[in-house]
Formats: C-alpha cells, sequence, structure tokens
C-alpha cells in the first residue's frame, strides 16, 4: 500500500482509529472466505428484500441462514470506484478512482461549467490487496469475474487493457475472466471476454463463472488450504440477456419491481448460478468453515431496475444509486435470520476479512473501513460517527451532480460541488429523499457539511475544475 509522508500517515491513522476499532478479535480457526460480488444489483432486486416479481430462492436462503443488513453502501454509485474499495479497504477519493473506468469525456455536458476530477484509471500495483494478505498466511486465491481496474479498453483482445494490473499481479493465484472490460457484449459464449476462453457455444455467463467457483472449491479441498475467492459476476449488467426459459417466464411480470421483464429473467439466473456455488460448498463439507458475503457494487441501473422506494439509481448519490444488499453467513458468528441496521459499507469487508484470518491491519496503512466482527456477532457497534461519499465525475451523459455524500446516524448529507449547496434528510422518515431539510435544520447541515469538507481534505479527494465561460 502507498507509504504517506510522516504527518499525513499520523493524520491518517488518527482518522481511521477515532472512526472505528479493527481487528479486536481473533478466531481459532481460520474460515475460508467467498466474496460473491454482482454487477448493478439494486437494493430492491431480491425477494427477501421485498421485491415480489423475482425469484430468488438460493440468495434468500442464504440471508435466512445468516444476516442480512438494510443499510449497507457501495463506496460509489458506479462499479470501479468500489471494487478498488474491497480490494484494499481504501476509499475511493483516496485512492483517486472516481469513476467508471475509463473516465468518459464524451460524458461531460456541453455547457457544463463544472469539468470532472481527474481519475486515475487503474489500481497501482503499490496497494495491497486483501488478496496479498490473505496469500502471507497459507490462502489460495482466485478472482472470478469482471475486474475493471486495469486502464482502458480499446475495443480489442476481449478487454485485455493493461495487464500489468491483471488480479494475477494483485495477489491472486488465478484469474478468470478479470480484464478492463466494464461488461460483456454477450452474455453467451463466445464471450470475447480476455482470461475467459470459449468452451461451449451458447453457454450462458454466469453458469460458466459457477463452474469455474466450483471446480476451485474442488480443487481447494483436495488440497486442503484454506481460500479466499473472490466471484465477480458480471451479471446483471447489461446487455439484458438470458436464458430463453426464463425470458418466457418472466414475459409477462410487469409492475412494481420490475422496469424491465429480460431483468427480472437475469436476476432469477444468477440466483440459480449462485445457488449452485452455495450448494458445491455444502456437498463438499466446506459450508461450515467458509465465510461468505453477497453484495453489489453499486445500485440498480434505472433503465431495467425498479429502485423504488429508493431514489433515483446508478450513478447518483442518492439512495438508489449506492444502497445495495448485503448478506453476511459466517458459522459459529452470525446468527441465522438476523438484521442489522447499521450503516456499513465496501471498505469494511477487507477489516473485517482480516479479523476472520487472525491477521492485524498494517499501522503504516490505515485502512478507511471498520471491521464489522461485532456487528456479526451481535456483541457491538462500530463506534463510526460516518460514512462518507465522493463523486466528482459525470455518468450517463452528464444527468448526475458532482458531489459528495455523507450520511451520519438517521440524517444524510449532499453537498453539490458546482455551487456548494447541500441537501440534507431523514433517511429514518424519509427513505424516499423527498424533504429537504437543509433550511429547516441548518445546524445539522453545517455540521455534517463540515464534516464532509473534513474528510475531503484528509483523503486528498481530486476536485472538479471550473471550466470558466460555457463551451
Amino acid at each position: 500500500m502507498t507509504r504517506l509522508p510522516s504527518i499525513a500517515l499520523v493524520a491518517a491513522a488518527l482518522w481511521v482509529v477515532s472512526s472505528c476499532s479493527i481487528g479486536s478479535e481473533r478466531p481459532v480457526k481460520r474460515p475460508n472466505i467467498l466474496f460473491i460480488f454482482i454487477d448493478d444489483l439494486g437494493w430492491m432486486d431480491l425477494a427477501c428484500q421485498g421485491n415480489k416479481l423475482v425469484e430468488t430462492p438460493n440468495i434468500d436462503r442464504l440471508a435466512k441462514q445468516g444476516m442480512r443488513f438494510t443499510d449497507a453502501y457501495a463506496a460509489a454509485p458506479v462499479c470501479s470506484p468500489t471494487r478498488a474499495a474491497v480490494l484494499t479497504g481504501l476509499a475511493p477519493a483516496r485512492l483517486g478512482i472516481t469513476n467508471h473506468l475509463p473516465d468518459q469525456k464524451r460524458f461531460t455536458p456541453k455547457n457544463a461549467k463544472l469539468g470532472p476530477a481527474e481519475c486515475i484509471d487503474h489500481l497501482g500495483l503499490e496497494y495491497v490487496t486483501i488478496a496479498e494478505r490473505l496469500k502471507t498466511v497459507g490462502y489460495r486465491t482466485a478472482f472470478m469475474g469482471k475486474w475493471h481496474i486495469c486502464g482502458d479498453w480499446s475495443g480489442k483482445d476481449g478487454g485485455k487493457g493493461d495487464a500489468r494490473y491483471h488480479p494475477e499481479h494483485q495477489g491472486f493465484d488465478i484469474n478468470i475472466g478479470g480484464n478492463a472490460r466494464g461488461g460483456p457484449s454477450t452474455f453467451f459464449d463466445p464471450y470475447n471476454i480476455y482470461a475467459l476462453p470459449d468452451r461451449k457455444k451458447g453457454e450462458y455467463l454466469p453458469y460458466r463463472l459457477a463452474d469455474e467457483a466450483i471446480a476451485f472449491l474442488e480443487q481447494s479441498k483436495r488440497d486442503g488450504k484454506p481460500f479466499y475467492l473472490n466471484l465477480s459476476h458480471y451479471t446483471v449488467h447489461w446487455p439484458m440477456e438470458a436464458p430463453d426459459e426464463l425470458l418466457k417466464k418472466y414475459k409477462t411480470r410487469t409492475g412494481p419491481g420490475l422496469n424491465d421483464t429480460r431483468y427480472g429473467a437475469m436476476i432469477e439466473a444468477m440466483d440459480k448460478a449462485v445457488g449452485r456455488v452455495l450448494t458445491r460448498l455444502d456437498e463438499l463439507g466446506l459450508a461450515d468453515n467458509t465465510l461468505v458475503v453477497f453484495t453489489s457494487d453499486n445500485g440498480g441501473y434505472s433503465g431495467v431496475a425498479d429502485n423504488r422506494p429508493l431514489r433515483k439509481g446508478k450513478g447518483f448519490l442518492y439512495e438508489g444509486g449506492t444502497r445495495v444488499p448485503l448478506i453476511v453467513r459466517w458459522p459459529g458468528v452470525t446468527s441465522p435470520a438476523t438484521m442489522s441496521a447499521e450503516p456499513v459499507i465496501s471498505m469494511d469487508f477487507f477489516p473485517t476479512f482480516l479479523t476472520a484470518v487472525g491477521l492485524r491491519p498494517d499501522p503504516a496503512s490505515p485502512l478507511d473501513g471498520c471491521d464489522l466482527t461485532p456487528i456479526l456477532r451481535g456483541s457491538g457497534d462500530l463506534g463510526r460517527e460516518a460514512i462518507y461519499f465522493h463523486y466528482p465525475n459525470y455518468a450517463f451523459h452528464g444527468k448526475n451532480r458532482l458531489g459528495g455524500a455523507i450520511r451520519a446516524g438517521r440524517h444524510k448529507l449532499i453537498l453539490h460541488y458546482g455551487d456548494d449547496s447541500t441537501e440534507l434528510y431523514d433517511l429514518s422518515a424519509d427513505i424516499s429523499e423527498t424533504r429537504d431539510l437543509s433550511a429547516v435544520l441548518p445546524a445539522k447541515t453545517a455540521e455534517l457539511k463540515g464534516k464532509l469538507k473534513a474528510w475531503l481534505r484528509d483523503t486528498g479527494a481530486k476536485m472538479p475544475r471550473r471550466l470558466g465561460a460555457a463551451k
């Protein structure tokens, strides 16, 4: 991980220490870790989350076996920053990876007076990933699926991008399908995905990745070593494609919960793929010593997902863009069928996994996340005052406003960088963010705005630039 100058290091360390406790408990036996990461899955896109139009029995069962978080957040409203945050435990603002990669100039509105912030297009090798830490204590590591943090994709070589920043150079023994692509051209073989050789024409990508994951589990069982598998599905990202039998099943499922019936078919297909992996984990006798995490990289894409009651969707700092499903099953730690309303965020997985395997954070490399073990055990809270967001780039042809956000308890403040204006919401009473309280609660608005700006300074966040006169 990047070595900071001494003064900055002390300040960053104090920030983290004051925010939450990390690595407070050590288990007797090191668990396997299965991290299931879905692309663009919205908060309301599972039956266990309340969606009545989709069928997700396998993920619903996982929720009954573990803990479901109601207030879980992706580190950013788009994919690449969140992916980098999971791997490093660092906020996108600190990493300088603040948009889906590459940041595209075509998304800047023609008459914009505020230009996007500079955005780094890869995760540098100077950062220590969770896979690298786990390898130090004997873990087999594998990455499968969407990587999207290794530079630009020119449209050639199946999305190869800059191979220097591929998963195999970031602590993973195995890389299957990880490259610079943000999404597949098609979900049916031949996929044209670098590091994922074609196998059987017409084969569905989520099912193929399930097969690869199962093969890894079987080999790990034979080797007798603990494993860390980052199963990072390309689904349910565009294009909207699913097996024919599911497309037919969902053809007439319209109404609240789905904006596109094809999307419902993709969700159930994803559930089937996840279910196959979880079933094999049981059959191999590995489930009782495996920590399973299921979550998403950002909110649902509003073109196909119905994110209500949340406002907006992917690409926006409103709840629909950042609040995501999160389920954690850790036998012997999480109690079955439990729920938590604790606000948590993507950077929290890194210190949680360290604690799970008996490692401590590197004191010279402070983290932005909290160890979730006290919440998972039901034995305490995080002692964290707030979680923060920084999205200084444009998405979807400039429909979003560049800004940051802070969630502190029941309140959430959004700061718009263009005019320094704010919006304040009480999420406990207004989850849909319909009533701006910034004028009604000026003291709370000033307090949260000050904390957000202090956090932006602490992380060295790259800010948008003034463009002057309209273009």
